[in-house]
């Protein structure tokens, strides 16, 4: 009975119930949006981080990460992967040997980091082959062929097939140098690697390096990547006190708390437009139920208890939030999964964008269906609570009152 005197009251006042619906399902989209741009930019801004290089964990020697020097280096790259071979969990293990070299094309010189790479297996922990521009990508019987980074090759002024010299410091602290071949041209939209990054073949490097069965680290693709943390714990124990296995959040501690800072001062915005949202609803139901004083005392007159008054007018509350916070639901979730495929662009913001490491200035959101139905949950709830305190102060005063109200 209730809910159809509640549909007929909303027909019954069409403006009142439009324009509720507008506000409640524009608050909603907009909830839900926000929402998903946070949680795209932070996806993005972890995979830029974690897949592009570093790997979700990282083996090194024990006292590397303190004293990254050529003492404390892997020595025994094959006994590491031996070790590892049968452990539960790892999907890809790659040994990778790095050092800093500078790089030297026609009249320019430019510092930057030299790695040698299994290219197979990085092309499955990383994106290096997926962020390919120009050229090809590397192959393990590669000799004397580079794949550098855009910003680099830019700063150097060379492309696809142009030589590159180097000089470094080999694994017993010799000169080596040797000439470069570029294979080609990576871009992977973290300004800072594309800046200094370039890759050849580990068994070319190896060779040059003086480094032969040698490693500056290892990276582990887990089968499971939510589950880095216990495989690098895993592997910690199987390798024993002289390797040190760590997982992304601990490699990269600095973006873990940088998006905690940033989550919470996004819940923080969030919750303030929760508070506004509530008072708004609050006092456009106070207008509008207000508006309606006359028609409650004359329900009240002829007898209608105050408990049926209260439910008749929560239960148009519950079917207009309802209505609102689906049709919200639907637009803020369409706008979501548009931009996760067409992701939104700051023009206009590259040297922004650089500031934080990114060379890209797209950014995508993320489109989660549980998430969108949680944020429509919160929100009916909240336009429901809204209007409670309103209905109750009406519902309180006496027929009389209420029908000589103007």
């Amino acid at each position: 009975m209730f809910f159809k005197i509640a549909v007929r009251n909303i027909r019954a006042y069409k403006k009142r119930s439009i324009i509720t619906v507008i506000l409640l399902a524009c608050t909603t989209a907009l909830l839900v949006f926000a929402t998903a741009y946070m949680d795209g930019s932070h996806e993005r801004m972890i995979r830029s981080s974690v897949e592009i290089y570093p790997g979700y964990v990282q083996i090194t020697h024990r006292d590397f990460r303190d004293s990254p020097s050529l003492e404390n280096l892997i020595f025994d790259a094959g006994q590491v992967t031996a070790a590892l071979a049968d452990l539960p969990g790892i999907a890809v293990l790659t040994p990778r040997y790095e050092s800093f070299v500078l790089f030297a094309a026609g009249n320019k010189a430019v510092g930057g980091m030299l790695t040698g790479i299994d290219p197979a297996k990085e092309g499955r922990v990383s994106r290096l082959w997926e962020s390919r521009k120009q050229g090809e990508y590397l192959e393990e019987t590669d000799s004397a062929l580079v794949y550098m980074g855009s910003e680099l090759a830019r700063r150097l002024k060379v492309g696809v097939n142009d030589e590159v010299a180097f000089v470094g410091t080999g694994a017993d602290y010799s000169f080596s140098a040797d000439t470069l071949r570029v294979k080609g041209i990576f871009r992977t939209g973290l300004f800072d690697f594309d800046n200094r990054a370039a890759f050849v073949a580990k068994s070319y490097l190896d060779r040059v390096m003086g480094a032969e069965n040698y490693a500056t680290h290892f990276i582990v693709l887990p089968a499971r990547p939510e589950e880095a943390a216990e495989l690098a714990a895993a592997i910690g124990e199987r390798l024993g006190p002289e390797y040190e296995a760590a997982s992304w959040r601990q490699t990269m501690a600095g973006l873990v708390q940088a998006m905690r800072v940033d989550t919470i001062f996004g819940y923080i915005t969030l919750g303030i437009i929760f508070i506004v949202i509530f008072f708004v609803v609050m006092i456009y139901t106070m207008l509008a139920v207000s508006a309606r004083l006359r028609e409650i005392g004359i329900l009240r007159a002829v007898g209608t208890e105050p408990g049926q008054v209260w439910r008749m007018l929560v239960m148009e509350s519950v079917l207009l939030a309802l209505v609102s916070v689906v049709a919200g639901g639907l637009i803020g979730g369409s706008l979501a999964y548009y931009f996760k495929l067409h992701p939104i662009v700051f023009s206009g913001f590259e040297e922004q964008f650089k500031q934080y490491g990114l060379a890209m200035t797209d950014m995508p959101t993320a489109f989660a269906p549980l998430v969108i139905v949680r944020d429509m949950a919160l929100m009916f709830v909240l336009s429901v609570a809204a209007t409670l305190y309103p209905i109750h102060k009406v519902n309180g005063y006496r027929p009389i009152e209420a029908m000589h109200h103007v």
